[in-house]
């Protein structure tokens, strides 16, 4: 007897131990990400009704960093405030940039399921910088 191969997909699926295979996720932006310098892990988390995010790992690097510019502790920070979905895939808040010590408007985009464009702009938008972020398992030792 030959099985068709979506019945035989089903059965894998169905005799599979629970949480053998990802769940997809919820919420594309929620979990953990990294910096594209791997120096800064963020938490991104639902705050009520809008999105944040705070660091939960650093590097002595950014550590040093962020204390030159006043910030005296970085894990723990709220590094990304009151994000809003504006449309799929998009999202509308406030970055902390911790070695500039300021806030600025910004925008999180989903560029694929384990990959965020982070921007955040200044003079209404006239000038901006992007960094893409990357979905991690666990934390840098």
């Amino acid at each position: 007897m030959r099985l068709k191969p979506a019945l035989l997909f089903m059965l894998t699926l169905l005799a599979a131990p629970a949480g053998a295979y990802p769940r997809a996720a919820t919420d594309p932006v929620t979990g953990l990400w990294m910096n594209p310098y791997r120096s800064v892990a963020v938490q991104n988390m639902m705050c009520g009704n809008a999105l944040c995010g705070r660091v939960v790992w650093a590097s002595s690097e950014a550590k040093a960093d962020a204390r030159e510019s006043g910030v005296s502790e970085l894990i723990g920070l709220d590094l990304l405030e009151d994000y809003r979905p504006q449309a799929r895939g998009s999202w509308k808040g406030t970055v902390l940039v911790p070695d500039l010590g300021h806030r600025f408007s910004s925008t999180i985009e989903t560029i694929g399921p384990d990959r965020l464009k982070i921007s955040g702009c200044i003079l209404h938008g006239l000038v901006c910088k992007s960094q893409v972020w990357t979905r991690i398992g666990v934390l840098p030792q």
